[in-house]
């Protein structure tokens, strides 16, 4: 059985928690940050917050609930479906003020329409959908603020929030050997909420496999760093054209300190690399890679989600059961305001002794991103389909991805080359 869906309280909470947050993750930055760089792997700041109350509105209260546009012209604004990447940087948006005006407004409309007793199912299901679409942005506004250079959100509420548990526990070195056989992947008609791109569950057959018990660490990652993984031209495969355009001698984040040890750029501020906790802002070249250096593989996604579910026996939610991520679970929600060591939430472990298979860092598999035999497209037609064939899957959700946004058949995607992307990878191989 699969965790309950939120009551109509419950989600309106987080329909306004939602809106918050992302209110919260901006507070701090002044206007000139608001907008930014023009990058291709991030938005304006100011655009990207008004576009999560335009989907929000359009999605819930405008074709749900018939109602008639809050804020007029916003389409020519805010539908990310029409309007090209570049050309936000030269739209005439509302002010800041009138923005988060207007956040507020889409997010307390919401909010009422979800715990109306006349509310129907289809109300209920986009105001989830667009708490989740919020979700994704605002761990991109955290990835913003990283890869810009800004300091750590100031998010209150967090001061006294209970770490993860175990933050500095150490290593977690060695494997899990799981049988394989016939397996479900994928969602279940029953689950409460799923992504078009989990529809539906099918049949795969999967050989006998080992998989580390957690993701690779700073440490583990240095040593390839060291030992000229960057400059070996036959760990690279297909990756060997990115390495020569890019030039890249080691993480994008990373540096040598006065002492010649590495250290790793955190939002505005440089730290000693922390040997246990799991390397992260690494592309899906780098992983296959190291992969390759350790003798090793990327473990496919039928793979990460059997170990995730020990095999689909009883089909829980997340790893450890049904009951959602906490501190004692996985490092999720910002709790740690950055990576946690590898051993950390030991309570979080799957059926057969995989650490941190939810939480911490995203991580990359060896699967394209494609549909499943039995894919349904969402009403949000945009939020797969187009990707199909151009990415890369990813598991698990990280340190800043909202605990109620993750399960075991949650798949992300991104581009191979993607650095910006709270992302590193565990290392499977055969069985011997």
């Amino acid at each position: 059985m699969r965790a309950m869906a939120p009551d109509a309280d419950e989600l309106a909470g987080w329909v306004t928690d939602a809106c918050r947050r992302s209110i919260e993750l901006v507070a701090d930055l002044d206007d000139d940050q608001m907008v930014g760089p023009m990058l291709p792997t991030v938005n304006p700041l100011i655009w990207e917050i008004g576009h999560l109350a335009w989907f929000q509105e359009k999605f819930v209260l405008r074709d749900a609930c018939g109602q008639s546009p809050i804020l007029a012209g916003g389409d020519a604004l805010y539908d990310s479906g029409a309007i090209p990447h570049d050309t936000r940087w030269h739209l005439r948006l509302p002010s800041r003020e009138r923005t988060v005006e207007y956040m507020r407004t889409v997010a307390d409309r919401v909010a009422r329409a979800v715990t109306r007793s006349d509310a129907t199912d289809v109300v209920r299901h986009f105001a989830r959908y667009s708490v989740h679409h919020y979700d994704t942005h605002t761990e991109a506004l955290t990835c913003t603020r990283q890869n810009l250079g800004y300091p750590a959100p100031r998010l209150p509420g967090l001061t006294d929030a209970e770490p993860p548990e175990g933050a500095r526990a150490g290593d977690l070195p060695g494997d899990v050997e799981s049988a394989g056989g016939p397996f479900l992947l994928g969602a279940r008609m029953a689950d409460p909420f799923v992504y078009d791109n989990e529809k539906w569950a099918h049949q795969v057959d999967v050989a006998s496999f080992v998989i580390a018990r957690a993701p690779v660490t700073q440490a583990e990652f240095a040593a390839f760093v060291e030992a000229g993984g960057y400059s070996d031209v036959r760990l690279w495969s297909d990756g060997g054209a990115w390495l020569v355009a890019t030039g890249a001698a080691h993480p994008v984040y990373w540096r040598r300190g006065p002492a010649g040890n590495w250290r790793r750029r955190h939002f505005d501020t440089w730290v000693d690399l922390e040997p246990q906790v799991p390397v992260s802002h690494v592309c899906w070249w780098e992983a296959d890679a190291y992969c390759r250096w350790a003798g090793r593989r990327l473990p496919t996604e039928a793979e990460w989600e059997y170990a995730a579910t020990g095999g689909g026996r009883s089909r829980p939610g997340y790893p450890w059961g049904d009951a959602e991520p906490d501190a004692k679970h996985a490092a999720t929600d910002w709790r740690s305001l950055g990576p946690v060591d590898v051993a950390a939430c030991a309570a979080g472990e799957s059926p057969d002794g995989c650490r941190q298979l939810i939480g911490n860092v995203w991580e990359w598999t060896a699967s394209d991103f494609r549909a499943y035999p039995n894919f349904e497209r969402d009403a949000y037609h945009e939020n797969s389909e187009q990707f199909f064939g151009s990415r890369k899957v990813l598991r698990g959700g990280a340190w800043a991805t909202r605990g109620r946004y993750l399960r075991s058949t949650m798949r992300n995607y991104f581009t191979p080359e993607r650095r910006d992307v709270l992302a590193g990878f565990r290392t499977c191989a055969e069985v011997e």
